[in-house]
């Protein structure tokens, strides 16, 4: 399912991608707030990309991740979207935007693309998203695009060998209509 603004493409992934996406996911700076760490070799990088390629073909969809480029085709970041329980309708949302492309509105954009997609779409009911209490940038992205802070989680986060604490956010659909009008 591929989505697109007038800034920007989000694709599916292949194969071809998983070198840039090593490089993104290879950056320190990008890493700063993940919790999964530095890859070690790009064969790291291929064990998370290729069961999330072979999940492209499921239904349904577990989760759906997009390798997002601007109309230069210049690789802007990351973008998924995790499926949750069919009974509850809601999702998760996450992205890794390249450092080169901060600043210039992108995640927002593609944020609230992908929540258009997923409550018009996918006619679900709530979107969650989580992130590092000091990891400001994404804490304004949510917050831009609509998103409300539930909560917080204390030392949820295993970072760089230390425990940080995770703001939990979320929007409901009817949310997000009140925005779109």
């Amino acid at each position: 399912m591929n989505l697109k603004t007038n800034r920007l493409l989000l694709r599916e992934l292949s194969v071809e991608d998983i070198p840039a996406i090593h490089q993104l996911n290879s950056i320190p700076e990008v890493d700063r707030y993940n919790t999964l760490g530095l890859p070690q070799s790009i064969e790291d990088t291929e064990k998370i990309i290729l069961p999330i390629i072979h999940d492209q073909t499921e239904m349904p969809r577990p989760r759906y991740v997009w390798f997002v480029e601007n109309t230069e085709q210049d690789f802007v970041g990351l973008f998924g979207l995790v499926i949750g329980k069919q009974k509850y309708s809601t999702a998760e949302i996450w992205y890794k935007v390249h450092p080169k492309h901060w600043g210039k509105g992108y995640a927002t954009e593609t944020v609230t693309l992908i929540l258009g997609f997923t409550f018009n779409t996918l006619k679900l009911h709530r979107v969650t998203a989580g992130c590092a209490t000091e990891n400001t940038a994404s804490i304004r992205v949510l917050e831009k695009c609509g998103f409300i802070r539930e909560g917080m989680c204390r030392k949820i986060l295993p970072i760089r060998g230390n425990w940080m604490d995770n703001y939990e956010y979320a929007i409901l659909e009817e949310e997000y209509e009140r925005i779109q009008k």
